[in-house]
Order: structure tokens, then C-alpha cells, then sequence
């Protein structure tokens, strides 16, 4: 029988609460100079109760930007370039991975492993190596300023083509006869059988890559110089260094807290999905 140390469920409890509160309270700050003007949020110390100019700020920072160093961007359509990215890099990396793992498992070729270990190498190289070849590339292609641009070179990834092709090798081969038998070709049985069988992991790999292609900073600095391409992320950062001119905290934190929206919604919504995958698949 397990002996029962109450001091111990205190201890973790407060450990707990330690870390959400430490989570939480840049959270709640955020949110509080959002609501303020950018007087306020300059004054020391700084209100901890939110203030009254909500919707100002939040409609000013949607559809008219900020003043100071983003030129008057509307957020809005720097979360549009933030989300056809990210949407362009999670579904494609998923696509692109899951036909490579499946021909590297289920279809016999001449150097068949040797073209899987040069796609798992590329793991090796640092972001530093490839990053100057290919924005040479995307430049010569004219793919500069473009979703295409933002999104095609990062699209590949020898990470989720490893997990599924690892997940592949688990089918039991009972299965494949079956489907063989049944007269299913490869791409009935891949539709039919591998993709249902691979929901969670794909639930897993969309909410990683989304989270990814929403928070790329690097990249979008080198291949984007117009102003309506930028991210939200770039669009932060100008906000924020914006030269001479002065910071608004007020519109620079709304932007924040907008920037965290879509990245929250697809773990919440994405979760549910991925838990109901789970149990499906126990069934």
C-alpha cells in the first residue's frame, strides 16, 4: 500500500501554482497594457488593472497599425501572410512526408535506403549552412516578396518523413496482404488504410509545424522587404525597434496578444481531434 504524504501534495501543488503564475503574469501584463494608452503604459510603475481603451487599441491595431516603426501595417494583414505561411508549411510538410515515407517503405527501388539516409543527413546541416544557398536560390527564381518564397523552402522535412516512416514499419503486414487481396492498388491503400491509420500522428506533426511556420522570424527577414509580406512576428519586431520614432506599448502588446490567438486555437481544437484519434485508434 502507498503511503500517503500530505506534505508532499502541498509541495506540489505550490510548485505548481509557482509555475503557472510565472507563465501567466507576462501573460496578464500583456493583456493589461493592451487595454491602456501608451501614457499609461510608459508611467512608472505601471497599472496592473485593465484599462478602458480595449476596443480602440485592438481596432487601431487590426485595421489602421501602428504609427511608430511598422509604417502602419494593419495587423490584420500581417496575420494573413502569418497563417497562408503557416498553413502552406504544416500541410505541406505533412503531404511531402508522408509520400516520401510511403515509398520509401512500401515500394522496392535501386537505392532505395541511400535516398532515405540523404533526406535524414540534411538533419545534420545547421540552419547557418543552407540558408545562404537558398535564398540564392529563391532569388534567382524571382520568388522573393512571395508566399511561394515564404513557404516552399521550408515545406521539406526529414524529421516528419523519419516518424512516419517509422509508423509505416508498425502495419503488420496481415494488413497489407489484405488489402492486396482485396485488390486495393497503392493508392487505394494508402487513402484507405495508412492515412486513417496515421490521423494522430498527423494531428500531432500539424500542430508542431503550424506552431513552427507561425513563428518564423529569420527566414521572412531575408526573403521579404515589402511592407505587406511581412508577418506578424517581423511586424512585431519593427514595432518595437522602430528607429526614431516612438514605441506605442499599447498597439505593440495588442499586436502580441493577437499574434498568440491562432496559435492557441489550433492547440485547442487540434487537441480535441487528437485525443478523439487516440481512442479511435485503441478501438
Amino acid at each position: 500500500m502507498v503511503e500517503r504524504r500530505p506534505w508532499l501534495d502541498v509541495l506540489a501543488h505550490i510548485i505548481l501554482l509557482c509555475g503557472v503564475a510565472v507563465v501567466a503574469f507576462p501573460l496578464y501584463v500583456t493583456f493589461v497594457a493592451s487595454t491602456q494608452t501608451a501614457q499609461e503604459v510608459a508611467s512608472a510603475p505601471m497599472s496592473l488593472i485593465p484599462g478602458s481603451h480595449f476596443v480602440s487599441n485592438y481596432m487601431q491595431a487590426l485595421f489602421s497599425g501602428s504609427g511608430g516603426g511598422s509604417s502602419g501595417t494593419p495587423v490584420l494583414r500581417m496575420m494573413y501572410v502569418s497563417l497562408i505561411m503557416a498553413l502552406s508549411i504544416s500541410i505541406g510538410k505533412i503531404l511531402i512526408s508522408l509520400m516520401s515515407a510511403f515509398a520509401v517503405v512500401y515500394f522496392r527501388f535501386r537505392f532505395r535506403m541511400f535516398f532515405f539516409w540523404m533526406i535524414f543527413v540534411t538533419l545534420m546541416l545547421p540552419v547557418e549552412v543552407r540558408i545562404a544557398p537558398t535564398y540564392k536560390v529563391v532569388a534567382d527564381l524571382g520568388l522573393l516578396n512571395s508566399y511561394a518564397g515564404l513557404a516552399l523552402p521550408l515545406i521539406a522535412s526529414a524529421t516528419a518523413t523519419f516518424l512516419f516512416r517509422q509508423f509505416f514499419l508498425t502495419v503488420p503486414d496481415e494488413l497489407v496482404e489484405a488489402a492486396r487481396i482485396d485488390g486495393a492498388g497503392p493508392m487505394r491503400f494508402f487513402r484507405d488504410v495508412l492515412l486513417p491509420l496515421s490521423k494522430t500522428s498527423i494531428a500531432a506533426l500539424f500542430v508542431i509545424q503550424f506552431i513552427y511556420g507561425w513563428n518564423q522570424y529569420l527566414w521572412p527577414l531575408l526573403v521579404t522587404t515589402k511592407e505587406d509580406m511581412y508577418p506578424v512576428v517581423i511586424g512585431i519586431k519593427r514595432m518595437v525597434s522602430g528607429g526614431d520614432s516612438v514605441t506605442e506599448w499599447n498597439l505593440t502588446m495588442a499586436t502580441a496578444m493577437l499574434a498568440m490567438l491562432p496559435p492557441v486555437l489550433v492547440v485547442i481544437l487540434m487537441q480535441k481531434w487528437f485525443v478523439k484519434g487516440l481512442v479511435d485508434t485503441e478501438k
